[in-house]
């Protein structure tokens, strides 16, 4: 008697009641033989049920799952509600080309002049360059796809060879990056005489000249594809040692697939934490991709390969998979961008987590235009999300007729300081800090104090879906034997998730209805942009000191 818990309708919350109440996670550290039979005892039958419901219960999952009335419907796939359109945005057409997309999102883009960072010299970097600085050298002669492909190579031998390892690609075949660089330079070096194509640059068109029949201005340019995505040949493994086994790859993925029909050029595939289960992007199997900034320091993960790709300079851009942060942790330790886009926008079939309700593929690349131009030519909805999520058209902002500065004067972005504060140091959040005070001096961005009610409660909702939809596609596996070879934490994960029940799960997608919609409906309603936050703690770990909890 007396454990109940009534929770309130999120329209009764006041906000102004709200107190943050720092998370303190209960759970052992654990490393080598400790860990490992750890991992023996949580899968045993009888006591590993035990301690798990004992862990839960320190956590108070039980209590949220099992002892709370929640007064919310459950939501079993996003739901969002219909919005205005926003101004100074253009509309995409899902059904359209994405060759067309592409060149339409080339027109949002503010006017450019990739010729001023380059002088044309005889041996150029290659380093850091945007989509539209390659599209100037491919088209001006300066350099060709083939040039572009054996620096990769080369540098991809490089990294294999380094000590300590830093595998950024667990698939890699030079022939086959050879084969595509080369029809790329074919069509730029075989076109009919007569076309001419533009780079956008300053307040006109520049002829390039003739620039032979490239398919976009996507063709020719480098990218990796995380290993949890199809990419024919290469085989997808999600991580594992196995997966490769029990599943072929016949074809690209639908993603992979609209980027490969503008003439992308796919390197192969990324490293990543293993099946996306975890956030730093360590990995036992293949090694543990290391941040191109700070080589003793992670990635941050699940999409530990794409994203420091892009920070290595290599690629202009990848693509990820992000489900709790697996392309927004990674992108922000390594200093590029990532877009993990609504659910639903774009197409997940050919990926290994095209079964759930909260995964999503998606661009990493080292400026927003170059995330435009990818997100442009691989948006589209799968035929079954049309139906039942309705989605509204895709758009992108038309960045062409405002300088940045004014773009940026009307955004406003929320902050919640309490939890922005509470990091394991204050060097990131003054960091973080710095960064927005700079916004509002040079470009005016205005910063506006908002309160999310219940984050507890909606970690609690995230971690019981995605965990309860990753151990139904990956229990037949496991039952067949698979499970043994995973690697600890992973087989951690999973015990966690075995203990999740029917209800809870239900009871979770309770919380994603009353808390997740309906709270962050309120906070934009208040007019945020977008939401800062500053609460990635691990980045201050180094790699030496974690790896021993997962090796064998």
């Amino acid at each position: 008697m007396g454990k109940k818990r009534v929770m309130l309708p999120m329209e009764d919350v006041d906000l102004t009641a709200v107190k943050y109440e720092r998370e303190v996670i209960q759970a052992p550290h654990l490393t080598g033989f400790a860990l490992k039979l750890f991992v023996w005892v949580v899968e045993a039958p009888l006591i590993g049920s035990l301690i798990m419901s004992f862990l839960k219960k320190q956590n108070k999952i039980v209590q949220l799952l099992q002892n709370t009335v929640i007064p919310e419907p459950p939501m079993f796939k996003p739901e969002y509600p219909p919005q205005e359109l926003e101004p100074g945005v253009l509309i995409m057409e899902e059904d359209s080309r994405p060759v067309d997309r592409v060149e339409s999102a080339l027109k949002c883009l503010p006017l450019d002049d990739p010729a001023y960072r380059w002088d044309g010299g005889s041996s150029p970097s290659l380093l850091y360059w945007k989509i539209r600085d390659y599209a100037h050298a491919y088209r001006s002669r300066f350099v060709t796809p083939l040039v572009v492909a054996e620096h990769i190579i080369s540098a991809m031998e490089e990294f294999n060879s380094k000590k300590p390892s830093t595998p950024l690609l667990i698939s890699f075949s030079a022939e086959e990056v050879r084969k595509q660089a080369a029809a790329s330079t074919q069509r730029f070096e075989e076109g009919s005489g007569d076309l001419y194509v533009y780079i956008l640059i300053y307040d006109k068109p520049k002829d390039t000249g003739c620039a032979g029949n490239p398919l976009s201005i996507l063709d020719g340019i480098f990218m990796a594809v995380k290993d949890d995505i199809d990419c024919y040949p290469h085989p997808t493994k999600g991580a594992t040692t196995w997966f490769h086994e029990v599943r072929s790859v016949k074809k690209d993925a639908v993603c992979v697939s609209r980027l490969r029909s503008c003439g992308v050029i796919f390197i192969g595939k990324a490293n990543m934490h293993e099946l996306g289960l975890g956030t730093t992007g360590n990995n036992s199997n293949y090694g543990t991709t290391r941040n191109p900034h700070a080589l003793e320091r992670y990635t941050g993960g699940s999409s530990s390969g794409p994203a420091a790709i892009v920070a290595s300079g290599l690629c202009s851009a990848a693509l990820g998979t992000d489900g709790g942060g697996s392309i927004r942790i990674p992108s922000s330790l390594c200093g590029v961008v990532g877009l993990k886009t609504t659910y639903g926008r774009t197409d997940m079939r050919g990926s290994l987590c095209d079964s759930g309700t909260v995964e999503i593929i998606g661009p990493i690349a080292s400026t927003v235009e170059d995330v435009m131009l990818v997100y442009a030519a691989m948006l589209g909805s799968s035929p079954a999300n049309r139906i039942s999520l309705k989605p509204s058209p895709p758009c992108l902002p038309n960045l062409s007729t405002y300088d940045s500065s004014n773009d940026l004067r009307s955004l406003r972005l929320g902050k919640y300081t309490e939890w922005f504060n509470d990091v394991y140091s204050t060097d990131i959040s003054d960091k973080c800090e710095d960064i927005l005070n700079k916004l509002l001096k040079t470009h005016g961005c205005e910063t506006i104090e908002i309160i999310i009610p219940e984050l507890h409660e909606m970690r609690t909702a995230h971690i019981v879906s995605i965990g309860s939809e990753s151990l139904s596609s990956l229990n037949p596996h496991c039952e067949d034997g698979k499970g043994a070879q995973l690697t600890y934490d992973t087989r951690t994960n999973l015990a966690l998730f075995k203990s999740f029940s029917a209800s809870d799960y239900v009871a979770a997608q309770c919380l994603r209805w009353g808390k997740i919609l309906i709270s962050l409906n309120q906070i934009f309603v208040l007019g945020s942009h977008c939401i800062h936050d500053s609460t990635i703690k691990f980045f201050m770990f180094k790699i030496e000191n974690s790896e021993r909890q997962i090796q064998t």
